[in-house]
């Protein structure tokens, strides 16, 4: 039974498309955790935080890491703020390996500018100097992580790559 392997880090850092990626390459289970909630919810993220707010939301997403955490062999990828809760990380931790995908703030407003609709906790004109407002403050939430990769000036199988390079290295993938 292998340790999951848990994708953190703040939106459009790639969260999703790695770890489909990663999945595909180990052989293994990809699992959003934000797809999770809105197929168990049947709501979407969005509608959510629209009809009963953020709290709800983290509710909702903590139910979701504790579930998650119990498991194995599992590529995860959590939503942006699921690690601003300490019960999520230890949760997810339990038998997991915490990746955090980093990327610059530039590329991050590239990546999330073209979808601010899906994106609840983005305003209409969020420039990059929130972004890199946001990243300071959630650096010690993110510092949680076993491993870190950035996703910047990469594609997507670099980055799978350096992150089972990391994992191997760690003594955590055969």
């Amino acid at each position: 039974m292998a340790k999951n392997i848990v994708l953190i880090g703040f939106m459009g850092t790639g969260k999703t498309t790695i770890g489909n990626r990663l999945a595909d390459k180990l052989k293994r289970t990809f699992v959003d955790m934000d797809r999770e909630i809105e197929t168990l919810t049947g709501m979407s993220i969005p509608d959510i935080f629209k009809t009963y707010g953020e709290i709800r939301f983290r509710s909702e997403e903590a139910l979701m890491a504790g579930k998650l955490g119990s498991k194995s062999d599992l590529v995860i990828s959590t939503g942006g703020g699921t690690v601003l809760l300490a019960e999520n990380v230890s949760a997810l931790k339990e038998n997991g390996v915490l990746v955090c995908l980093d990327a610059q703030p530039a590329d991050i407003y590239a990546r999330v500018s073209r979808k601010k609709g899906s994106r609840p906790l983005l305003k209409k004109d969020i420039s990059i100097t929130d972004i890199e407002e946001f990243l300071k403050q959630r650096e010690p939430f993110y510092a949680c992580a076993d491993i870190r990769v950035s996703t910047s000036n990469k594609n997507m199988a670099e980055v799978a790559d350096e992150i089972m390079q990391n994992l191997r290295d760690k003594g955590w993938l055969d």
